[in-house]
């Protein structure tokens, strides 16, 4: 309740929460930070099943580390996702006058304001979700392996097999498809990744 109170009063840059705590648990406290906030989450719990992870990305976190952790893979962890809020937040170079928007059908995602729009509605997005979808908008058509979108988006080598990027995309589609289980926009490439296109004109 006091983080919650903290960060309506100051400006965060990111935030590492358990799942275990009192009063207000973390997962509790991450729907209350994503209705309103941007900014990366980073769990940190004991709670290391499949299902505790997957439940803490579905809700907006952007990385989550089991209990008993390295902390120099806490702190590899932070770097990175600081690293990818500040290029979010704060594009190192300006947009080519040309690239203030990239449009694919009835998506229009605004370069300049980090905004994506569907039909002319505004979406929120995290900072991931946006990541993720400019790269793959960027290069319609493209076939992106796991590796190529974890290196680019989390700034780091692709080590391991995960559901991250699973539960990320996922959570794109409710965002962008009319259906989310049968999805227009962005599919899945059977054992080799995922790609966008704009749906096929009825």
């Amino acid at each position: 309740m006091e983080a919650q109170q903290k960060i309506r009063e100051q400006s965060v840059d990111l935030a590492i929460l358990d799942i275990m705590m009192p009063g207000m648990d973390g997962l509790q406290l991450l729907k209350s930070i994503r209705g309103s906030y941007h900014f990366p989450v980073l769990f940190l719990s004991a709670k290391s099943q499949d299902h505790d992870k997957i439940l803490g990305l579905e809700l907006g976190a952007d990385d989550y580390i089991a209990k008993p952790f390295n902390p120099l893979e806490v702190v590899a962890r932070v770097n990175a996702l600081l690293r990818r809020v500040h290029h979010f937040d704060v594009p190192a170079l300006p947009p080519e006058p040309e690239a203030k928007q990239l449009v694919l059908g009835a998506l229009t995602l605004d370069l300049k304001e980090c905004v994506l729009y569907v039909s002319g509605e505004p979406v929120m997005l995290t900072s991931t979700e946006y990541k993720i979808l400019k790269l793959m908008m960027e290069e319609p058509g493209r076939v992106f392996t796991r590796k190529r979108i974890y290196e680019a988006v989390w700034e780091d080598f692709y080590m391991y097999e995960d559901n991250s990027i699973m539960v990320h995309i996922s959570n794109i589609r409710e965002k962008i498809e009319r259906d989310s289980k049968k999805p227009e926009y962005l599919k899945t490439i059977r054992g080799l990744g995922y790609k966008i296109n704009a749906p096929a004109e009825n």
